[in-house]
């Protein structure tokens, strides 16, 4: 039995990104200032970004142009694999078809340099020297670590330090490519020193890694900040990948009933389905499309609808998303991508409007599916997009008991090579399972900022 691997052409690499705005039924809620209660205007992103990026990140075209420079360097690893899962499919015993649409073959190792490219390009072009950012799970920093080098930029990572201690080799990647990589909370910021003088062995958490990486950019002149998820750029970026599988789709004459993917900030989910999203918007489709997140981070199945900060340390605008309170510091669960208080604004819009599902999912599960999925298929996957498989195979077992022959695909945005900390520990019977906690998020949730 072969894999049904759908070939793509250099020339199926996507000219243009997908900006779901131009689509919305209902604008998406404004960006607040904290300071004044009003939309923020171009003045008060330009500390932090280039113009061309703040642009994107309020443009309601439907399409933006991609530029050659960037489409380029896409080409050393786009167009990615789609492939159908056959052995996973005749494991499970299912009428079900299983696709996964494979982003691991990136340099990184992950759908991240599809946003980390176009970030540098257009600092690049704007003269930026130095870039800060923060990373997770270190997927993120190694990809704009990678493409920094490539753009003649420099570049600061601060790690959540529970992330840093987890997976070294991703701090070496980060520090092969030519970036400085630090954990947080560390003693090289304001942000970093508060949090260590009231918890001196704080694992710490997204938020603080991004109130680290902002205060330094906004405090230097010669640089900027990049984010590897939650704005609405870099959620554009991504959906290279829905088109790319849109086209796939469409060489074999097929279409999917239900998309899967995992969800942490927002960036690997919205470049999936975005490309999908605007033919239910306008009722073109039916598509079941369903986020999944760690059931010790469910922003959007346990959280609050409300504008929250970004940050733990309150330097982020007001944005309006599901959130567990910027001041919650996630469970060190091994899927350090997904280990964050809030999630993007434009998936939020999203389900509250009705058009995504999401699901929470325990770390055992998690790691159970993606054992199964290496040991049918061959690729060991990141703990992240595993989250995915978990519900892929679930939904592929319904289609077992109803008898259905639904078409599933997932996005499997990266390998886990990095990871193998956590495979260890699961294939040991010593991964633990972390709960929503109740009484930690009712602390943050209280701490929300009064918004009008």
């Amino acid at each position: 039995m072969q894999h049904t691997r759908i070939q793509l052409a250099q020339d199926d690499i996507p000219k243009q990104y997908y900006n779901i705005q131009a689509d919305l039924p209902e604008a998406l809620p404004p960006v607040i200032h904290p300071g004044t209660g009003q939309p923020i205007g171009p003045d008060d992103l330009a500390p932090l970004f280039p113009m061309e990026l703040i642009g994107q990140e309020v443009s309601q075209e439907r399409f933006i142009d991609i530029p050659d420079e960037v489409r380029d360097v896409y080409s050393m690893w786009r167009p990615t694999p789609l492939i159908r899962a056959v052995r996973l499919e005749k494991a499970l015993d299912t009428p079900a078809k299983i696709y996964y649409k494979y982003e691991g073959t990136s340099p990184a190792g992950s759908h991240k340099p599809n946003t980390a490219v176009p970030q540098a390009y257009y600092n690049k072009v704007a003269g930026i020297k130095k870039l800060t950012t923060e990373t997770g799970a270190g997927q993120w920093g190694s990809a704009l670590s990678f493409a920094c080098q490539l753009m003649g930029i420099d570049l600061e990572v601060y790690m959540v330090k529970a992330s840093y201690n987890q997976k070294p080799y991703r701090r070496s990647m980060i520090q092969t490519w030519g970036g400085q990589v630090f954990p947080s909370p560390s003693d090289r910021t304001q942000a970093g020193r508060n949090v260590l003088s009231i918890s001196p062995d704080s694992p710490g958490s997204l938020g603080i890694a991004i109130s680290e990486a902002v205060e330094l950019a906004a405090t230097r002149e010669d640089t900027k900040y990049a984010l590897g998820s939650v704005l609405n750029h870099v959620l554009m970026h991504q959906t290279v990948i829905g088109e790319e599988v849109k086209r796939g789709f469409e060489i074999i004459g097929d279409e999917p009933d239900i998309l899967v993917a995992c969800v942490g900030g927002g960036s690997n989910f919205g470049g999936f389905t975005f490309p999908f999203l605007a033919d239910k918007m306008n009722g073109k489709s039916d598509m079941r499309v369903v986020a999944v997140e760690p059931t010790a981070a469910p922003s959007l199945t346990k959280g609050q609808y409300v504008y929250d900060f970004g940050d733990t340390a309150q330097t982020t605008p007001l944005m309006k998303m599901y959130t567990l309170g910027h001041s919650f510091i996630p469970a060190p669960i091994h899927a350090g991508g997904l280990r964050y208080h809030g999630m993007a604004p434009l998936v939020c819009h999203l389900y509250d409007l009705g058009f995504i599902e999401a699901v929470a999912v325990t770390q055992t599960k998690v790691f159970e599916a993606a054992v199964l999925f290496a040991r049918t298929e061959g690729i060991v996957p990141a703990p992240e997009p595993s989250h995915a498989i978990r519900v892929a195979i679930d939904e592929a077992l319904r289609c077992k008991e109803s008898g259905e022959a639904k078409t599933i695909c997932f996005d499997l945005c990266g390998h886990g090579h990095f990871d193998m900390a956590a495979y260890d520990a699961h294939l040991s019977g010593s991964l633990e399972d972390y709960q929503y906690p109740e009484t930690e998020v009712g602390k943050a949730l209280s701490l929300l900022p009064k918004v009008g």
